[in-house]
C-alpha cells in the first residue's frame, strides 16, 4: 500500500513491535547481544554495529527521503564526519558560500589536515559551478535553504551538472526535513540531516542522519558508522521516532507562522533586508517552489542602522537567544558570533553574514505573539540620537 507522507511519518519504517503488539518501537537497551554459537547470532551482535531502536529510526528516515538506506548518528556533525570520510588526501569538495559554521569547521580545521580540501562557490549560480569543476573535485556539497541566509540552490540542475562530471552531490537537507524537500528524488546521491532540529522537533534529543539510494555507496558508509562509532543512542533513536510522528502538524504551523513574520518584517520598517524563500521578492522563490513543498520557517533579517542588535537581544521576552533551531520554541541566534564563529571575518562579510544579521526559527506559538516580541524588542533597541 503507497502511502502518503503524513501517514508515512506515523507508519513508516519499522511500526510497533509484532511479538508484543506495543504501538512504539521499544527502547532496546543493551551494548550487546547473547549469540547462540560462535557465527550464531540472531542479526545482532553489538549495538555500535547495530540495535533494533536505531534500525527502526534508519529505516523510517530512508521511507520519509524516498531514499533505501539511512544510517543514524550521534550528530548532525558525526553525520558530516562520515560522509567526509568517504574521500581521501587529493580530493577537493564545492561547498555553498553559506553553510552551517560547523560544516566548515570540520572541513578547514579537519579535513585539511587529511589532505581534503574544499572551494566555496556560489552554487545557485550554475555556471560557477561548473566553471569550477576540474579532476580533483569529487562531489558537490549543497545546503538549500542554505545556513544562515536562506539562499537556494536549484538541486535538479546541480545533480545534472555533478552526473555529467561523474561527482557526487551531497545535499545537508536539515531546515526543510524530507516533509518539504526530498533531494534524492531531485537527484543528490546523499542527503545529511542534523536530526535534532526538526525531526526531533522538542529541543531535547542531539541526532544526525545520511540516507543514500545507492547499495555501494551504502556499504561505505554502514562500514564508515561502524568503525568510526558515532552511533545515535537506542533511547535517542526512540525520542526522534517520537519526534517524527509529529512532523507534518509542527511543520504546517512552523511555516505558517514564518510566512506571516516575514512579511511583517518586510513591511516593518525595522529591517534593511530578509531573506526568507517564501516571498516572491527573494531572489529563490521560484526555484524553491518548484523544487519544495515550502519555504520552511527559518529567516534572517538585518536590523536597520537605527536600531542595536545587542539590545534587541536583551529585550526580548518570548523568543529565547540560544543556539539550534527547529524546535517548537521560536528561537534567535546572532550567526557572525555564535554559529558561524568559525568562519573567518572576511569571507562572512563577502556573503553577507554582517553583525547586523540575526536568525530567527519561528516556533509554534502564535504568530501575532511572536511579532509583538518582535515589535517591542526592537523598539527598545533604538539607538539614542547623538
Amino acid at each position: 500500500m503507497s502511502l502518503k507522507i503524513n501517514s508515512v511519518l506515523i507508519h513508516g519504517g519499522i511500526d510497533g513491535d509484532e511479538v508484543t503488539g506495543a504501538v512504539n518501537v521499544p527502547i532496546y537497551q543493551t551494548s550487546t547481544y547473547k549469540q547462540d554459537g560462535i557465527g550464531e547470532n540472531r542479526g545482532w551482535e553489538y549495538s555500535r554495529t547495530g540495535n533494533p531502536t536505531r534500525a527502526a529510526v534508519e529505516k523510517l528516515i530512508a521511507d520519509l527521503e524516498v531514499g533505501k538506506y539511512g544510517l543514524a548518528f550521534a550528530s548532525g556533525l558525526a553525520a558530516i564526519n562520515t560522509v567526509l570520510s568517504l574521500f581521501k588526501s587529493g580530493d577537493k569538495l564545492l561547498v555553498s558560500d553559506n553553510i552551517y559554521g560547523g560544516t566548515f569547521r570540520i572541513l578547514d580545521n579537519v579535513f585539511k589536515n587529511f589532505g581534503i580540501t574544499y572551494k566555496i562557490v556560489n552554487t545557485s549560480n550554475l555556471d560557477e559551478v561548473e566553471k569550477e569543476i576540474d579532476d580533483t573535485v569529487k562531489a558537490i556539497y549543497v545546503e538549500s535553504p542554505a545556513n544562515p541566509l536562506l539562499t537556494i540552490t536549484d538541486i535538479e540542475a546541480v545533480s545534472k551538472i555533478s552526473h555529467k562530471h561523474n561527482k557526487l552531490l551531497i545535499v545537508d537537507n536539515t531546515f526543510l526535513t524530507p516533509y518539504l524537500q526530498r533531494p534524492l528524488t531531485l537527484g543528490a546521491d546523499i542527503v545529511i540531516h542534523s536530526g535534532t532540529k526538526y525531526l526531533g522537533g522538542h529541543s531535547d534529543t542531539i541526532s544526525g542522519f545520511v540516507v543514500v539510494n545507492d547499495k555501494e555507496l551504502a556499504d561505505r558508509l554502514y562500514y564508515l558508522q561502524n568503525a568510526i562509532g558515532g552511533v545515535l543512542a537506542p533511547w535517542d533513536s526512540f525520542l526522534i521516532i517520537r519526534g517524527i510522528k509529529t512532523l507534518g502538524v509542527r511543520m504546517d504551523r512552523h511555516v505558517a507562522n514564518a510566512e506571516k513574520i516575514a512579511r511583517w518584517l518586510l513591511e516593518s520598517g525595522y529591517v534593511s533586508k530578509v531573506y526568507y524563500p517564501g516571498l516572491e521578492s527573494d531572489p529563490g522563490y521560484e526555484v524553491q517552489k518548484k523544487q519544495a513543498d515550502g519555504a520552511g520557517a527559518m529567516i534572517s533579517f538585518v536590523l536597520n542602522e537605527k536600531y542595536c542588535y545587542k539590545k534587541f537581544f536583551k529585550n526580548l521576552k518570548l523568543i529565547t537567544l540560544a543556539e539550534s533551531l527547529g524546535g517548537v520554541e521560536s528561537l534567535v541566534c546572532h550567526p557572525a558570533t555564535m554559529t558561524h564563529a568559525a568562519i573567518p571575518a572576511d569571507i562572512r562579510k563577502k556573503v553577507g553574514i554582517v553583525d547586523e544579521l540575526i536568525r530567527f526559527s519561528v516556533g509554534i506559538e502564535d504568530a501575532d505573539d511572536l511579532i509583538s516580541d518582535l515589535k517591542q524588542a526592537i523598539e527598545a533597541s533604538k539607538k539614542e540620537d547623538k
